[in-house]
């Protein structure tokens, strides 16, 4: 049975930083992190993959967060930095079978989730 823990959530002002990280149980070709805010959808974040380790994040995003992981991809990191209000969500570790992707529903395996609330 797959299993993945989130960890390092928590309550910041806007323009903290944070790491969240993610013990998988298994390695995939693709990992993630995706986000859910009260009342939208759960949208995609951030994704590593590939024999390169390469990433993509969501425009919303992009430059302000890091992913990574450890050397054997089993620990999965999403590194937050210039926190905003609107980045407040329930933040999930999520592992692909197959190649990068941005759509949250091809991926395989999930975490419970972590909440992160910045405040002003």
């Amino acid at each position: 049975q797959v299993q993945l823990q989130e960890s390092g959530g928590g309550l910041v002002q806007a323009g903290d930083s944070l790491r969240l990280s993610c013990a998988a149980s298994v390695r995939t070709f693709t990992m993630g992190w995706c986000r859910q805010a009260p009342g939208k959808e759960r949208e995609f974040v951030a994704a590593l993959g590939g024999s390169f380790g390469n990433v993509d994040y969501a425009d919303s995003v992009k430059g302000r967060f890091t992913i990574s992981t450890d050397d054997a991809r089993r620990t999965l990191y999403l590194h937050m930095d210039r926190l905003k209000l609107e980045d407040t969500a329930v933040y999930y570790c999520a592992l692909y079978r197959g190649p990068m992707s941005r759509l949250s529903h091809n991926y395989d395996y999930w975490g419970q989730g972590t909440q992160v609330t910045v405040s002003s």
